[in-house]
């Protein structure tokens, strides 16, 4: 224990060489010491010594060592080898031993060689245990074989193997995990007959199951087991069955069960929300004043009530409920007031609203996201965009992040002010406050630069783009294309528009024809050829001018084949050529007809002189 495993190795040679009595039960014991105190390498040394001294280990002290080595996850390798050394040694496997060897099977992924392993159970003489179904049942689970794992646990049943306590506290967790509460509730009223106490937390999991699934009649029935058991459910419970039952508008079961078991304010505040949520609000404030008068209300019970009056712009009710909150003594608080702001947002009083953020900014208090986004949504709808901006920046600073579409409409009504340098230096916060930056976002602000003459910035955006893994939608693509149109980048606008129709997404008319003018310019069209191809084969929006300048320009690079397999899509389309193109086209096709036939011709003179020379040649031999 002390760390000096050569002494402790020296000890043990020394057992073995004076041949001391009772030395296996010695060292068993030093086995089952080191083992207790996670020193497996260890203990793995004594039995090696055991081994060299010709001493004999018993069966349990492997099971003992490997348990251990498969509660420390080695490799599947180093059980196996440990298990066939066991085997070499001379000991049979019991039903503890294959459990193991089981479990370290089913941790390493290897389910099916598992479930052979247990059908062969029996040919080694083991009777499968509770143990091992629980493994078995545990490993299929695992592996989203629910559906076999209770054919095994039907076999089980039917073997008479009866779950005990710790396999049922066990498995009915993973049956309510993979949302099999028909099992899950079985083995719980198995073990109630045989009058075995569930867990706590496993009672609590199948309750928060059956309440997910409508089951509620069995969800109290499993409550009332609880607690004629002896169990003090813990608040989740209650929480669980009163959502569930104000879920299915039966509130009023709700309301019983609560004055009938519980005397906590977690479980009164569930029933105050689902109140306030089913907008009944005469009934929250019913049951708040209980509250309040049984002394088991809190500041939250009065913001949940106040939070649902002001969602609903019932303004003046919920001062009324803030000067009775006063009144008993409560005071106010960040949570009320980010309410008070969503109540003014609500009945469009945005200047109001405002001026309660100046209040919570005095106290370095923050709002909630929805509270949040409410605000500066409300604040760009009257134009005061610039104060829209300072509560962003004011919560950023503090990191709390902005809904996504209210930072879009933050950055939109920026960029519509011109204000396109404070939309980069907002944007540049996001990563303080972990909002999220979609396409929308540079988008709109690409769009703004292209308008404002500053496309050269659009690159420096691309380039944070590509870093943050920004995935580009069409909008993107067709703004990045047309503002390095306008900065003549061809060889960039190529590529970006090959990348776009790789993706499948379809640029617009008015981008296409900047990008195929750019192209034309600086004689690159070859380079989007393929993907023009494909575009054309999508019914992508080309008309008749995009065809004959493309057209035009490949004939012009060079690619004719090229041209001419356009010009045929072209024509089968139903467009007709301009007359440029035709004449081009007809002209050059005449024109290699005629230099066809004249080389013809020419090889039809020359082969009639070769043979009047053969043939004078003849004549004079």
């Amino acid at each position: 224990m002390a760390g000096r495993v050569h002494e402790m190795e020296d000890f043990c040679y020394e057992m073995v060489n004076v041949k001391c009595h009772h030395a296996d039960e010695a060292f068993s014991s030093v086995i089952h010491s080191l083992v207790r105190n996670n020193r497996l390498t260890e203990a793995l040394q004594v039995l090696q010594i055991m081994n060299r001294g010709n001493c004999r280990p018993s069966i349990v002290v492997y099971n003992l060592l490997l348990g251990a080595i498969v509660e420390d996850n080695r490799d599947f390798q180093s059980v196996l080898f440990f298990y066939k050394e066991m085997v070499k040694a001379g000991n049979i496997p019991n039903v503890e031993t294959l459990n193991y060897l089981l479990e370290a099977l089913c941790k390493d992924g290897r389910i099916s060689t598992a479930l052979d392993q247990f059908r062969r159970m029996n040919k080694k003489g083991c009777k499968p245990n509770s143990r091992t179904f629980e493994i078995i049942v545990r490993g299929l689970c695992v592996q989203n074989r629910v559906d076999e794992s209770i054919v095994v646990l039907d076999e089980m049943f039917e073997l008479g193997c009866r779950g005990e306590e710790h396999f049922c506290n066990s498995i009915i967790p993973i049956f309510c995990r993979a949302n099999r509460v028909d099992q899950g509730l079985r083995l719980f009223r198995i073990m109630r007959i045989s009058d075995l106490v569930p867990e706590l937390l496993v009672c609590g999991c199948l309750v928060q199951c059956l309440c997910k699934n409508i089951q509620l009649k069995d969800a109290i029935e499993v409550l009332e087991d609880m607690i004629e058991s002896g169990l003090t459910p813990p608040s989740d419970v209650y929480v669980d069955i009163v959502s569930g039952l104000c879920k299915a508008d039966k509130f009023s079961k709700a309301k019983n069960l609560l004055e009938k078991y519980v005397c906590e304010t977690y479980p009164h505040n569930a029933l105050l929300q689902c109140y306030c949520d089913a907008g009944k609000f005469t009934e929250a404030s019913a049951l708040l004043e209980k509250m309040v008068e049984r002394s088991i209300a809190n500041s939250f019970s009065w913001s949940i009530l106040i939070r649902g009056l002001c969602e609903k712009g019932r303004l003046r009710k919920s001062f009324e409920v803030i000067a009775r909150m006063i009144v008993s003594s409560y005071s106010l608080n960040v949570a009320i007031s980010s309410a008070l702001i969503v109540g003014h947002c609500k009945v469009r009083k945005y200047e109001d609203a405002l001026e309660l953020f100046s209040q919570v900014r005095g106290k370095y208090w923050a709002l909630d996201s929805t509270s949040y986004g409410e605000l500066i949504e409300g604040l760009c709808h009257i134009k005061k965009i610039q104060e829209a901006a300072e509560v962003f920046h004011y919560m950023s600073t503090n990191e709390f992040p902005l809904r996504s579409s209210s930072f879009n409409m933050l950055i939109e009504a920026l960029c519509l002010t011109g204000k396109v340098t404070e939309a980069i230096r907002l944007r540049s916060l996001v990563y303080h406050s972990g909002t999220f930056c979609s396409p929308v976002t540079y988008t709109t602000i690409m769009l703004c630069l292209c308008n404002s003459g500053k496309a050269n910035n659009v690159s420096v955006l691309l380039a944070q783009m590509l870093v943050e893994g920004c995935v580009f939608d069409a909008k993107a693509y067709d703004v990045l294309i047309q503002g390095m149109c306008i900065q003549s980048r061809a060889n960039d606008c190529a590529i970006l528009f090959n990348q776009m129709i790789g993706d499948c997404i379809v640029p617009d008319s008015e981008t296409l024809d900047s990008l195929l003018s750019c192209l034309s310019r600086y004689s690159k069209l070859h380079m989007i050829a393929n993907s023009l191809d494909k575009l054309v084969h999508k019914g992508g929006v080309f008309s008749s001018t995009m065809y004959n300048m493309v057209i035009n320009g490949l004939w012009k690079e060079g690619h004719k084949h090229k041209a001419c397999n356009l010009l045929d899509r072209m024509l089968e389309n139903g467009w007709v050529p301009d007359i440029f193109t035709h004449g081009f086209l007809v002209g050059t096709i005449a024109r290699e007809e005629t230099e066809t036939e004249l080389r013809a011709c020419h090889d039809f003179i020359l082969q009639d002189k070769v043979s009047n020379i053969l043939a004078e040649g003849l004549e004079k031999l």
